[in-house]
């Protein structure tokens, strides 16, 4: 069986050879012989990288990957240790999920107000926290999570008047000046 040393796995695999060293500290490669004090490792462990660097792509952590290598009795068949970690890791996943929704629904719809100054807007923020905390469910758009409506009629109760005649009745937009 030929042997590879460190930086040869590396450039097989397309990783550095200090991944390979940290896997192994980590407990997910086995130890390998040593040719004066130099690793050789043997066609085996390119299988083993291939496994590691699948659960890592899947989401897995260094954790749970040495748990699925390791962390099993040797009879639990692998796609039995896939599933026991994937079932765990699904959940982790929707919940990844959820929170991406809610992120990219604030990003398309709470930042396209039309506060003339920072402090409405902070006003603003701060009366649709206490609305959605009260339990009130918000409609899609605008502000925070409010709706077009609701956006219109709280930014004008917080607007100065002086900021409110700048303002278009019809776009509740800033006039342009002549």
């Amino acid at each position: 069986m030929r042997e590879y040393s460190i930086g040869e796995v590396a450039r097989e695999v397309g990783l550095a050879a200090s991944a390979l060293r940290f896997y192994e500290k980590e407990g997910l490669l086995p130890p390998p012989a040593r040719r004066s004090k130099q690793r050789c490792y043997d066609d085996r462990v390119f299988g083993r990288i291939f496994v590691i660097r699948a659960a890592i792509d899947a989401g897995f952590t260094i954790g749970e990957t040495r748990l699925f290598l390791s962390g099993f009795s040797k009879d639990t068949p692998p796609a039995a240790r896939w599933r026991a970690l994937a079932s765990r890791k699904i959940v982790e996943v929707d919940a990844l999920l959820a929170r991406a929704q809610q992120m990219k629904s604030l990003l398309e719809t709470s930042f396209h107000c039309g506060c003339p100054q920072l402090e409405d807007c902070e006003r603003y923020i701060r009366a649709a926290r206490r609305v959605r905390a009260s339990g009130v469910k918000a409609g899609p758009g605008g502000h925070a999570g409010t709706n077009a409506l609701d956006r219109v009629t709280s930014r004008r109760k917080f607007q100065s008047k002086t900021s409110r005649r700048l303002m278009s009745p019809v776009t509740d937009k800033p006039k342009a000046r002549l």
